[in-house]
């Protein structure tokens, strides 16, 4: 539909569906042709040099559309959301995050650890048999009298 000249919101109207996702779907077929809204790039990182690149290339003028084309982006948004990271954050912002759950402790950490946690269990253990062998004499005595 998009070959034929047809605007996304014409697109939209003749599928009966909301025009802002059909205009992402545009957006991407501009930047990629047909293949984009059937194909998707991922796993890749992008790296923070390159981010950094296209948004310093964003804020000089040039449109979102010719540098996502120019560097295989999937989408233009993907600059959206760089360029607000910039805004916010400056350049850390662009930085990749760590994701998921956060690496375990080293070997020599769970030893030590380990070790912790067998002295505290004794520790109760051994105030365990205080308290009993206290109350053992104290019902000995009591017998005594």
């Amino acid at each position: 539909m998009f070959e034929t000249g047809e605007g996304y919101r014409g697109v939209a109207r003749q599928l009966g569906a909301n025009w802002w996702p059909v205009k992402q779907l545009h957006e991407r077929w501009r930047v990629r042709g047909s293949g984009a809204l059937v194909t998707k790039r991922g796993g890749q990182p992008i790296s923070f040099e390159l981010k950094l690149d296209v948004v310093q290339r964003s804020l000089a003028g040039e449109t979102k559309v010719e540098l996502a084309k120019e560097f295989g982006l999937s989408s233009p948004k993907a600059i959206d959301v760089w360029l607000r990271k910039y805004r916010d954050e400056g350049e850390d912002g662009l930085r990749s995050k760590r994701r998921g759950r956060p690496p375990g402790p080293a070997e020599s950490e769970t030893g030590q650890r380990s070790e912790l946690e067998q002295l505290r269990a004794e520790n109760e253990r051994l105030r365990a048999e205080v308290a009993y062998l206290g109350k053992l004499r104290a019902l000995r005595a009591q017998e005594r009298r």
